[in-house]
């Protein structure tokens, strides 16, 4: 029996994701319930179909949670025989190899058929040995845990019902260090199918924030329904916000359309056989990570098949936003804004060497045009953004000064806003929290205040 085919994954998509620190080694192996974690726990979640793809080109390291999509349920409770079965014990090898964990989908859209669902969960006894089957599925297969993937229950009746199911389910597998986790509705009807009782049951939820909005899963549209969520009593932190990598309203995959013409990397929206297609190209990417990083547990994508290798990768993009640890985009030329949308500005458009560099209100003049360069460098006046003295204290003034190539010139922008030096490990900060015009700026410990948020040329 072949599992149910992806319908574009506004049902489908989600699940798990927690890596390694970034630049940190483990010195025990994982577990099942230790898998290696992104920086502040955050998941990189992927799902890989059954019937397409190969486990040899899946980007092991730059993920965290892989889900295998799908196993289906039958109404009496049993499971249906899992397609590809080899594929799925070679995943878990090379998985657990990375320390990444792996996942068993149950369910999917299957052309909108969940009567199987509806079924068992309704019936204690079958619920018993539906639970009893999954756990014995994921004791085969040496897993880490289940995504269910039921699309899905009604608002009252099966939504109780869901409830009394994920509950069994949680404390059947989550004792024994095992996951579990769902993938949800963005928003609507369906999204009051899941009680928030079934909150604590779960590890964290997989938000399949499209096949909606307009422009398909456009930034906006996306972030609130994870808000939604959240709005609903979901902790940040069980929040996973679900990317698609393929488009609408046909179904294009992103290696499809990256393949058309490389520049469909960079965009959002492009025009294939004469009709507009949308998706999230790499800088929606990596925004909507920069926004989970400060306010969800994680990003999730409907699936790792259609993603590119290189430079184009998505599942690279969200890995680079997290990990940070790389210069700003290039070639971008402009203001910098701070806290208060003030610029930073080359104090009297001074070009001497150790001029002091400060807030002020922008006015659109040469001494507050910066480019971005190649080497991480943030040039005005044709002279560098520099730490004074290549000192690293808290409180280094920073200053203008000939470019020289230093670490004390170098500044890498993270998800959350901040621009760090690495050469001391601190960010750019106007001091004292203030905004006023000739605040100076200095180095100080990277915590992402409002001082320390920085937006770069468009």
């Amino acid at each position: 029996m072949s599992s149910p085919r992806p319908r574009p994954r506004s049902a489908l998509a989600a699940g798990l994701l927690a890596l390694v620190t970034a630049g940190a080694t483990l010195a025990v192996t994982p577990t099942a319930a230790q898998a290696v974690m992104l920086p502040d726990n955050f998941k990189s979640v992927g799902y890989l179909p059954s019937w397409t793809g190969n486990v040899n080109s899946v980007q092991y390291t730059k993920l965290t949670h892989i889900n295998y999509a799908f196993v289906l349920p039958n109404s009496n409770g049993t499971l249906r025989p899992v397609e590809n079965p080899s594929k799925l014990t070679s995943l878990v090898s090379l998985a657990r190899a990375n320390n990444v964990k792996v996942s068993i989908a149950i369910g999917g859209w299957n052309d909108g058929d969940d009567s199987a669902f509806e079924a068992l969960a309704a019936n204690a006894g079958i619920r018993t040995t539906f639970v009893n089957n999954v756990v014995s599925f994921v004791n085969q297969y040496g897993l880490d845990g289940v995504d269910m993937d039921w699309e899905y229950p009604d608002p009252g009746a099966s939504a109780n019902n869901f409830s009394l199911l994920m509950q069994q389910l949680s404390n059947a597998l989550r004792p024994q260090g095992k996951l579990l986790t769902a993938a949800v509705v963005a928003e609507g009807y369906y999204r009051d199918g899941v009680p928030t009782s079934v909150f604590s049951h779960v590890d964290f939820l997989n938000i399949m924030a499209y096949d909606g909005g307009s422009p398909h899963a456009n930034y906006d549209w996306s972030i609130n329904a994870v808000n939604g969520w959240k709005a609903r009593g979901l902790p940040a932190s069980k929040a996973i916000l679900g990317v698609p990598f393929y488009s609408r309203p046909g179904y294009y995959t992103y290696t499809q359309l990256v393949g058309l013409d490389p520049a469909n990397a960079n965009r959002d929206c492009t025009t294939v056989g004469g009709a507009q297609q949308c998706y999230n190209g790499v800088p929606t990417v990596k925004r909507k990570t920069q926004w989970a990083m400060a306010n969800a547990g994680g990003m999730m994508n409907w699936e790792l098949t259609q993603d590119t290798g290189g430079s184009t990768s998505l599942v690279s993009a969200i890995y680079d936003t997290v990990t940070g640890g790389s210069p700003p985009p290039t070639g971008r030329t402009g203001q910098i804004t701070g806290i208060a949308g003030k610029c930073v500005d080359v104090a009297a458009a001074s070009t001497a060497n150790g001029t002091a560099i400060q807030l002020y209100t922008c006015n659109g003049t040469n001494a507050q045009r910066w480019t971005v360069a190649g080497d991480g460098t943030l040039r005005a006046l044709g002279k560098c953004l520099d730490v004074t003295s290549a000192g690293t204290a808290n409180g280094t003034p920073i200053q203008l000064w000939d470019c020289n190539g230093t670490g004390a010139q170098v500044w890498q922008a993270q998800s959350n806003g901040t621009l760090r030096n690495p050469a001391s490990n601190r960010c750019l900060d106007a001091t004292g929290n203030s905004s006023a015009d000739g605040t100076r700026l200095q180095i100080w410990d990277c915590f992402g205040g409002a001082n320390q948020v920085w937006r770069l040329p468009a």
